[in-house]
């Protein structure tokens, strides 16, 4: 069922927490209670966006329809829906982060100066529906299902709300913009000031075990950006094939 056994605990804890989530939705009437609980899970969930990231890359099984699920509950954690990072991040993305007139996650405004993080954050964060939905100008198949999958997805949020409006916002609506906004977050400090041709000097790597062990090795960046298409549990191992190449002050051991 899973293409890579390492998938399975992540996967497995991912789909424990959605099930929480409508639970607390289906039988907890507190809504002091179901905010304290969206306060709680703000980070936790965040998390989550790593691994919605890594399956866009990799899908995680190998039946479309399960992973079309897992898509779902990933969108209803991070607001990403089927196909919108593979768009907007393995077809733009990864195609174009060396040139900052055409990356979808450009982190350089117009006049060649640098953004802020809040800035970076809103307009990464905003733009990409539409950025995803232009580079699907090239793909079409993806994008319709992009397209199909995000209505679907967006007009059940809106019978939950309709069903159950505050238990509907504390635990899906308002989580999946959070989720976007720390998915854009979370991408600025990959990139930001290295505006360069070279691959391997254009990722800041983050090598502190704890912050690989809840992103599934997103600190890797350099290797990720190498190979794409390599699962996440493989990147330590390609990292130590090219960190010769890789500039010292390009790598952090830090959490933060």
């Amino acid at each position: 069922m899973f293409k890579h056994s390492a998938d399975r605990i992540p996967v497995l804890c991912i789909l424990a927490l959605t099930a929480l989530d409508f639970a607390l939705f289906f039988f907890v009437e507190s809504i002091t209670f179901l905010f304290c609980y969206f306060l709680l899970m703000i980070i936790p969930k965040g998390h989550i966006c790593a691994w919605n990231h890594h399956h866009q890359h990799t899908p995680t099984f190998r039946l479309k329809p399960l992973n079309r699920l897992l898509e779902f509950f990933y969108a209803l954690h991070t607001g990403v829906t089927t196909n919108l990072w593979l768009l907007h991040h393995v077809y733009g993305h990864h195609l174009n982060f060396l040139d900052q007139t055409k990356d979808e996650s450009r982190w350089v405004r117009d006049d060649g100066s640098k953004m802020g993080e809040i800035e970076y954050t809103l307009v990464v964060a905003l733009t990409a529906y539409p950025r995803g939905l232009e580079v699907g100008k090239r793909y079409p198949k993806e994008r319709n299902a992009f397209v199909a999958y995000s209505i679907l997805t967006f007009a059940a949020v809106i019978t939950l709300i309709l069903f159950k409006p505050l238990a509907g916002l504390l635990l899906f609506a308002i989580p999946m913009v959070i989720g976007l906004l720390l998915t854009a977050w979370a991408t600025y400090e990959h990139h930001s000031g290295l505006n360069v041709d070279n691959e391997f000097e254009a990722s800041f790597n983050k090598l502190n075990k704890w912050y690989n062990l809840f992103t599934g090795n997103l600190g890797y960046h350099t290797a990720h950006h190498h190979r794409g298409g390599l699962h996440w549990s493989k990147l330590p191992k390609l990292h130590a094939q090219i960190q010769d190449r890789i500039p010292a002050e390009l790598v952090r051991h830090s959490w933060i």
